[in-house]
């Protein structure tokens, strides 16, 4: 039997798996050279970034501390607010009782008013139908007084007349 081909895997891990420790080694200089090259840079350059990381730490907590102090502000003012609002509404209802109240007592007075006019409206009805009933027993009783005023127009005429007559004569 001829192999045409090969297993690449143990081909390939052979290279490698024979030098193990030289490839850790390498490994750990190329991290080692980073980690001295940032130390070299930090101690030169001057500047780290943690004192900058706190400032900005510090910056941010002071400016949180102010938006909770603004926050309990603006809330201490919502809550008068609010109160005010509860203490107006509470007047108003008041006042709507003592509107309510008076208005009934108006209605009842109203009511007692009406009763007392539709008692005097009988009362007055009653005494025009007294009043007509006793003209009716008069006028049936005596005789009219126009015929009696006619009678005394016709009378008094008679009289002037005898006297002209007289005073001419």
């Amino acid at each position: 039997m001829i192999p045409f081909a090969r297993d690449t895997r143990t081909d390939s891990t052979a290279p490698i798996g024979a030098q193990p420790i030289a490839l850790a080694a390498a490994t750990l200089l190329v991290i080692l050279a980073a980690i001295a090259s940032i130390a070299l840079w930090r101690a030169y350059s001057g500047t780290s970034p943690e004192p900058e990381r706190a400032v900005a730490a510090r910056q941010l907590q002071a400016r949180t501390a102010q938006a909770s102090e603004q926050l309990v502000e603006k809330t201490k003012g919502l809550e008068a607010t609010q109160q005010e609002s509860i203490d107006q509404l509470q007047m108003v209802q008041d006042q709507l009782q003592m509107i309510r109240r008076l208005f009934a007592a108006q209605q009842a007075d109203t009511r007692r008013l009406s009763e007392q006019v539709s008692a005097l409206t009988e009362a007055v009805n009653g005494l025009r139908q007294s009043y007509a009933s006793s003209q009716a027993a008069e006028s049936s009783s005596q005789p009219a007084p126009r015929n009696r005023s006619v009678r005394t127009r016709a009378h008094a005429s008679r009289i002037v007349h005898q006297r002209r007559g007289k005073s001419r004569s």
